[in-house]
């Protein structure tokens, strides 16, 4: 049996909605033991996000909770602090998404008091702002940090309004960080003996969307523009309409653009326009150079063009619903759709995970689970007898 990456390791996982729970599950599918606390009687708050729902349980959630079990704990409780504790000292990774120190510190669950019961704690605290800078500790969530970061600005067409991109795209990448982050300080413990403190906001990982606009900004001191559909460097890198569908092209360099032009028959015409002869020629005549080849491209169907430009290396794609993707085969032969077997919903299908290891890949070895499906199970292995378990469910701790 091939092993995992993080078989060894044992996270605890306090976070709700999907910057945390996602990394939680990126580690989980890398082999760790993932144990979600969630609080009796509500759970994560994404539970109750939707619809859609199906036997109750929320799509959301079902996204971004597979390979962990379920644990409800009120931290409020006495018990439940000495339960969480318990895990604590047994644990390498904590994430853990509370905003506000203060809160953290009258639950026994900051920094300083966890790393005190375990020095080789990994901490990997989310939150939207950080624990850092002048606006630590406010609430925030991946709405906020698209508009703050400069991006919800540049996305939609010239003129119009600021549009939200249709998926949490500062959770995910905010959960991508933390994971990058936790196994990186999971290397640095191999070396000192100690875990350390990760800071990791929703805004900072947004912000890390600009890369090249903000190199050009840094450049020029020009504020980026909002084009729409179009490349702010680049030209044609765009979709065209196609007599049946819309497409993309992406030529990123002059050999591309040459091969474009001999394989679509347009060398001595377009190809040999002064307004199109470099990039910097391109972009400056960008609007003539669409509507010329969008002209061109609707004479025949997507699946024509698409195979004429791929045979001369041309970076392109059909413009897919979501799906179309979904049943590809190319994505299902990359084991990019996982089907497991729910105890409430049945088969229930998600997302893989992309990272492709030869020798420890990711594992789909748990549904995402029902809240506090695994209560007993874990409190067992914590040492609690069929009676303790019982008193503490008795007296509200989990």
């Amino acid at each position: 049996m091939t092993e995992t990456a993080l078989q060894n390791i044992r996270v605890v996982d306090m976070t709700e909605a999907m910057a945390g729970p996602y990394a939680a599950m990126m580690l989980g599918d890398l082999g760790a033991d993932v144990i979600k606390i969630e609080r009796p009687g509500k759970g994560d708050m994404a539970r109750g996000w939707g619809p859609p729902f199906v036997e109750g349980e929320s799509g959301y959630f079902l996204s971004a909770n597979r390979n962990k079990r379920s644990l409800t704990l009120d931290l409020k409780h006495a018990q439940g602090r000495e339960i969480f504790q318990k895990m604590i000292a047994q644990a390498d990774i904590l994430l853990i998404n509370q905003p506000r120190l203060d809160s953290l510190r009258r639950l026994g669950a900051d920094y300083e008091t966890l790393s005190a019961i375990n020095p080789r704690l990994i901490y990997c605290a989310i939150s939207g702002y950080g624990h850092t800078g002048p606006y630590a500790g406010r609430s925030g969530y991946d709405l906020a940090a698209q508009a703050e970061s400069g991006t919800m600005a540049l996305t939609g067409d010239p003129g119009g309004p600021a549009i939200r991109y249709p998926v949490p795209i500062s959770d995910i990448t905010a959960g991508l960080y933390t994971t990058i982050s936790a196994m990186t300080a999971l290397y640095v413990r191999e070396q000192t003996g100690r875990g350390q403190f990760i800071d990791t906001a929703l805004l900072d990982s947004q912000i890390t969307w600009l890369t090249n606009l903000a190199g050009a900004y840094f450049v020029s001191g020009e504020r980026p523009r909002k084009l729409g559909q179009y490349h702010p460097q680049i030209a044609p890198y765009e979709p065209f309409d196609a007599a049946d569908k819309s497409f993309v092209v992406a030529v990123g360099s002059e050999r591309l653009w040459q091969n474009m032009c001999e394989t679509l028959g347009i060398a001595d015409t377009i190809g040999a326009d002064p307004r199109y002869a470099a990039n910097a020629d391109r972009l400056a005549h960008r609007m003539d150079l669409h509507n010329a080849l969008n002209d061109l491209f609707a004479a025949n169907t997507a699946d024509h063009w698409l195979e004429k430009l791929r045979e001369v290396g041309i970076p392109c794609g059909a413009i897919n619903e979501v799906d179309e993707i979904l049943a590809d085969s190319h994505v299902i032969a990359r084991g990019m759709v996982v089907e497991q077997e729910h105890p409430v919903v049945g088969a229930v299908r998600s997302l893989g995970n992309p990272m492709h290891l030869s020798a420890t890949p990711p594992s789909y070895r748990l549904p995402p689970p029902t809240l506090g499906q695994h209560t007993d199970e874990i409190l067992a292995e914590l040492g609690y007898d069929a009676a303790a378990v019982a008193a503490l469910h008795a007296g509200g701790a989990v």
